[in-house]
């Protein structure tokens, strides 16, 4: 992002992540309940984009196999398989998604030490889910799905725009990352756990009250039974308190199909302001600058 400070002081104060290493215009922001080394990675820079997400495997061995598996598949490898040099280390390697993504996954990172985040403490437990727009929903899906191994939980439609939302999972979390339905590829949100309802509600309220602005809540949502609160961070991305994420029966579980024209799948408490066109259109975000296009042949 262009302004690092302003944005480092918003998620170590306001959001109540933990800076765990820096070097010249990158710092590296843990959640304090998370044994993951860190769950966000701002970075000084002219332009705003999404630097790249990232993916844990099992094992160095599995990093091999999908990045063999991707490279004779045809996806643009940006980095083969080697030693990582971020905080914690580990194996992984880097490639390009559809869109021109720059996506990660790695093994054997270290864990670091965490703590029990204590009753009514209002700060993130863990980096919960990310959701993605995508220009090519359906297309994105499907390099998610046959590339990684993602399954869709559930499916948002609205009787007149389409399918709008997939939920993907990576495990038998209701959903580790989502693609929606957008003009143009960029950050949808990310979302960040809390301890429970209690402390969900409290750090929406503190966020309230030191004037970050609210895009949409405090409810629940149908699909992924999960509670949310959308707020903008300064750079105008949106980011989401939540709690109580399904998880699910992957054996038994089947996909659903959810009109959010019906308030309850959008909110089933009825607490939220309205999903409208404005509220949606909050979360479109600027363009990503960070895809990879591909020169023409």
């Amino acid at each position: 992002m262009p302004d690092h400070g302003l944005q480092h002081a918003f998620y170590t104060g306001h959001w109540g992540l933990t800076e765990v290493a820096s070097d010249s215009g990158i710092s590296f922001l843990a959640a304090e309940g998370s044994p993951e080394q860190y769950v966000v990675r701002l970075r000084q820079a002219a332009d705003k984009r999404v630097d790249l997400i990232a993916f844990g495997a099992a094992t160095p061995a599995d990093v091999d196999t999908l990045a063999l598996r991707l490279g004779r598949a045809g996806v643009q490898i940006v980095s083969e398989p080697g030693a990582i040099t971020t905080p914690g280390g580990g194996y992984g390697f880097r490639f390009f998604d559809n869109e021109g993504r720059t996506v990660e996954v790695s093994a054997d990172v270290a864990l670091r030490e965490h703590r029990r985040i204590e009753e009514a403490e209002s700060i993130p437990v863990r980096l919960s889910h990310v959701v993605l727009n995508s220009a090519d929903p359906e297309g994105t899906v499907a390099f998610y799905e046959k590339h990684l191994a993602f399954a869709t939980s559930d499916v948002l439609m609205h009787p007149c725009m389409g399918t709008m939302m997939w939920f993907l999972r990576c495990n038998d979390w209701h959903h580790s990352f989502a693609v929606a339905r957008g003009p143009h590829p960029a950050l949808h949100h990310a979302s960040f756990e809390l301890r429970g309802i209690d402390e969900y509600m409290r750090g929406t309220g503190r966020l309230l009250r030191a004037g970050v602005e609210k895009i949409w809540g405090p409810g629940r949502h149908k699909a992924g039974n999960n509670t949310f609160s959308y707020f903008l961070d300064p750079q105008g991305n949106t980011l989401e308190y939540t709690t109580e994420l399904e998880r699910l029966d992957e054996d038994t579980w089947h996909p659903g199909l959810h009109d959010f024209s019906d308030p309850g799948v959008s909110d089933q408490w009825g607490t939220a302001n309205a999903m409208d066109e404005f509220v949606a259109a909050k979360s479109f975000n600027d363009v990503d600058k960070g895809l990879f296009v591909a020169p023409p042949v």
